[in-house]
């Protein structure tokens, strides 16, 4: 397998006269931290299997503004939200696809009062709506067996109502989905949001991320999904306080999905 990713820009289109099908927002996560990295090139590797005509922005992109926004500095974030907007209007960016719920919530619920009206869902969505249409198969024999529960990021599911894609993803890997006491509507935080996840602990008696990951625990999972870079470095925190690193495994969806293509 050749670990070469086609990833053309934005501007390679431009340059061809031609439009994506949809431009996937890598996301500051996605690009720069270590571990999103591997969620990015998951994803990748998935549109690329489903024939998805895709593109990203490269150096255009700039983060959505989220955490200046979640941590109260409205005027920063409307500086990168209009800078990003001008880029998406000038390539007539219609749909987006995302990997990060804070990057899709903020695209999808802040960016139209500022000019910026696109359609977006996140990575799981389209990967069901490819796996709806029959461009996408999944083969589930690797998770066979396996339980797995999936923790709802804060921005996917109570704040866009986006419960049962991922859900969905999980079951079609043959795998037994088993759900936390905290989940869908009821789901906990894992910490991370609300840009706290740049920002020391507050004073109390227990990381919220140790919290959920106990919860976890509870299902006694062989893996925790995640559908968020945030949530994803969150859970691994709490399953290494834990020191259970070698029997509980964190994944995002798009990881369990490439890992049964072998892709």
């Amino acid at each position: 397998m050749s670990d070469v990713l086609k990833v053309p820009t934005m501007a390679e289109f431009m340059a061809q006269g031609k439009q994506p099908e949809v431009l996937f927002w890598v996301g500051c996560a996605g690009s720069f931290d270590d571990r999103a990295k591997k969620i990015t090139k998951a994803f990748v590797k998935l549109l690329n299997k489903a024939n998805v005509e895709f593109a990203v922005l490269g150096t255009e992109e700039s983060c959505t503004g989220d955490p200046a926004k979640r941590s109260g500095n409205e005027f920063l974030f409307q500086m990168q939200a209009v800078t990003n907007i001008e880029v998406l209007n000038a390539y007539e960016i219609k749909k987006i696809v995302t990997a990060c719920p804070h990057c899709f919530n903020t695209l999808k619920n802040e960016y139209p009062s500022l000019g910026g009206n696109y359609e977006v869902v996140h990575h799981t969505q389209l990967l069901k709506s490819l796996l709806d249409d029959g461009r996408l198969s999944i083969e589930g024999g690797k998770f066979k067996g396996k339980r797995i529960t999936f923790h709802d990021p804060c921005y996917l599911g109570r704040a866009n109502n986006v419960y049962e894609a991922p859900r969905e993803l999980i079951k079609k890997l043959d795998a037994e989905l088993v759900e936390m006491k905290n989940c869908k509507r009821n789901g906990l935080c894992c910490g991370a949001g609300g840009a706290q996840m740049f920002k020391e602990s507050e004073k109390g008696d227990k990381e919220i991320n140790v919290e959920r990951t106990e919860q976890a625990m509870e299902t006694t999972p062989d893996i925790i999904a995640a559908g968020c870079p945030f949530c994803n470095t969150m859970m691994t925190d709490g399953i290494k306080v834990k020191e259970k690193e070698t029997e509980i495994a964190v994944m995002d969806i798009a990881e369990l999905i490439a890992t049964a293509q072998d892709l």
